[in-house]
């Protein structure tokens, strides 16, 4: 018992230090441009909330195959490993695709959510550079995927640490200028994560041509014709999941760009707060990631018994360290607001957020580790109507509603309060309702057992 906990722990704490490592770009972006204009900073809550949306859920489509890799490890299949990964480069392109055309193209969002006229010519500037920085970031996270299946995700996260040495001085450099290097203001952020993304997956091919332990799984045969059988199977398990992300992400980025309205203070603070919230999920979805891959290992070796342990053991530390989250939140309110700005009213604001964010992200942890091992069990359809539901439904409609028309016996708040409490109630109904799709469906299993 405590193996299996110490196992994903250790999985866990690898991923989490690599995915905080890359989390720590935003939070430069977010306290470079704060501190290069309130304008620049609320541009980026616009654009980060866009990239994000499109970045994240054409993620979620690719690292769903992560369930498939650790079944063929589990099972004791490495040769199929190489062949898989090769097929899985056309589902990456068509993402890429359709990501780039999005980020090229974000007017008609733009335009459709009311984002202020003089804030949308440095966004969509900034969106113009990150789109040439999304398909190195997207094979690079099949790289990421194929590593934490394999249960080997130390080389991942020391290149993520690495790359955050390069990201914080260039951001400084493009965003202020010096060296004869004119200031960029937010494009400068964007310039250098193209740069650091671009870096991260050449050090990432060279890993995969040159590391031994990588030998065993043919990856670098010919690449074969695209087998659309098994990229069928592919975007079964992975568009749902996708979806799922966007439907969460997008409730998440339209929440950003109907606050922008009202105004620059207002889009500020729900930046911090949306950062900090940030970098507090990376703990539930490193937990997510390592029990997913104990779970599909055990699934592909054949022991249901084990898969529901480790189920069990990664439950009660993500419930544990999102509470722990929750309490830092509350407790230092003012003071991380204050990392972030020295507007007090900017400061004011965000502090009050971070009361209603506590609550949201002890709701997020529990639904995002619930969604991570239902994918191991190939339930993917039923979260996805559930987030539509309750994300897009409950917590973006009421929040819209409770903050600019008035919800039931309460006025209109004209506040980004309204947000956070609406999207923290629909979320934790999100969760509950996922546990216990998650617990009706281990016991379906293992009665057929």
């Amino acid at each position: 018992m405590r193996s299996e906990r110490a196992l994903i722990a250790r999985h866990a704490g690898t991923v989490l230090v690599g995915q905080l490592a890359v989390m720590a770009f935003g939070v430069t972006d977010t306290i470079v441009a704060g501190r290069y204009s309130e304008h620049a900073l609320a541009a980026l809550s616009v654009g980060a909330a866009v990239f994000v949306s499109v970045y994240v859920s054409l993620m979620g489509v690719l690292q769903a195959l992560l369930p498939v890799w650790a079944e063929l490890h589990g099972g004791g299949r490495g040769g199929e490993v190489g062949r898989s990964v090769r097929q899985s480069l056309y589902l990456a392109a068509i993402a890429i695709v359709i990501g780039m055309a999005i980020l090229l193209l974000p007017g008609s969002v733009l335009r459709w959510t009311q984002v202020p006229a003089e804030m949308r010519g440095e966004v969509e500037a900034y969106l113009a550079v990150l789109a040439f920085a999304l398909a190195p970031a997207l094979l690079f996270r099949l790289f990421s995927t194929l590593n934490q299946s394999l249960g080997r995700p130390q080389l991942v996260t020391w290149l993520q640490l690495g790359s955050l040495g390069v990201k914080l001085p260039l951001s400084i450099w493009f965003t202020f200028g010096g060296a004869g290097l004119p200031a960029m203001g937010l494009v400068g952020c964007g310039w250098a994560t193209l740069c650091v993304n671009w870096t991260m997956l050449g050090c990432a091919v060279w890993l995969l041509r040159n590391r031994p332990f990588y030998g065993d799984y043919g990856l670098w045969k010919r690449i074969e014709a695209p087998d659309w059988q098994q990229i069928r199977k592919f975007a079964r398990l992975g568009v749902p999941g996708g979806l799922a992300v966007l439907v969460e992400v997008t409730s998440f980025t339209l929440m950003a760009l109907f606050i922008a309205r009202l105004g620059t203070a207002a889009a500020a603070a729900h930046q911090i707060a949306s950062n900090l919230l940030a970098v507090a999920y990376m703990t539930p979805l490193s937990l997510g990631i390592a029990t997913s891959a104990r779970v599909s290992f055990w699934l592909g070796a054949g022991d249901e018994a084990k898969a529901r342990l480790a189920c069990r053991k990664g439950f009660g530390l993500t419930a544990l360290c999102a509470l722990v989250y929750a309490a830092a939140m509350v407790v230092l309110r003012d003071e991380l607001a204050n990392v972030y700005s020295d507007n007090p009213a900017v400061i004011a604001m965000a502090a009050s957020l971070l009361l209603s964010v506590a609550a949201y992200h002890v709701a997020d942890a529990v639904q995002t580790f619930c969604v991570f091992v239902l994918r191991c069990y190939r339930v993917t359809l039923a979260p996805l109507v559930i987030y539509c539901t309750m994300l897009w439904g409950v917590g973006l409609g009421g929040s819209y509603l409770l903050a600019y028309r008035g919800l039931g016996p309460w006025e209109a708040m004209q506040s980004p309060l309204a947000f956070w409490i609406m999207s923290a109630a629909a979320l934790a109904l999100t969760a509950l309702l996922f546990g216990a799709l998650l617990r009706w469906t281990m016991r379906r299993r293992a009665k057929r057992k």
